[in-house]
């Protein structure tokens, strides 16, 4: 029982931690790069892959049209080219009060107003750019037609 008492008893045991301290700052060293690369791992799996496509619908389209449909752009960004546009009947489009809302896939929506190409529609109908993300449909650039 003396070897209890003299050892301190219940005072928890205290190590001679003169060489781990550095073991520490080593380990403690390589925390950040890890915990940053496994959360751009996880940003990279999680990000909506890109649905570009091109179904050669405007495979015959001249070389100034496929130039100007490259060109196109709404208030949301390029709208890509004419491959992944698609051409919408005038049943599902309509204006009403200044703005548009356009039916795809059975869905009416309501196209924003910084997606409307506001230059002259040189193709005559109506076309729009939808994006499937991970907050549903959206429409990434609208060009109305002449609605004849």
């Amino acid at each position: 029982m003396s070897k209890w008492i003299v050892s301190g008893g219940h005072e928890p045991h205290r190590a001679d931690i003169s060489n781990t301290g550095s073991r520490r700052q080593e380990s403690g060293r390589w925390k950040p790069p890890i915990q940053v690369t496994g959360a751009a791992l996880l940003i990279a799996l999680a990000a909506p892959p890109s649905l570009a496509r091109d179904r050669g619908q405007y495979a015959n389209s001249s070389p100034e049209m496929k130039a100007w449909f490259d060109g196109l752009r709404s208030g949301k960004g390029p709208c890509c080219s004419d491959a992944d546009g698609s051409a919408v009947s005038d049943v599902d489009w309509e204006s009403r009060g200044g703005h548009y809302r356009v039916r795809i896939e059975g869905e009416w929506l309501d196209v924003p107003d910084d997606a409307v190409i506001t230059e002259p529609n040189r193709v005559g109908r109506t076309m729009v750019w939808p994006m499937h993300g991970y907050q549903g449909l959206s429409i990434r650039c609208f060009m109305p037609g002449s609605m004849t």
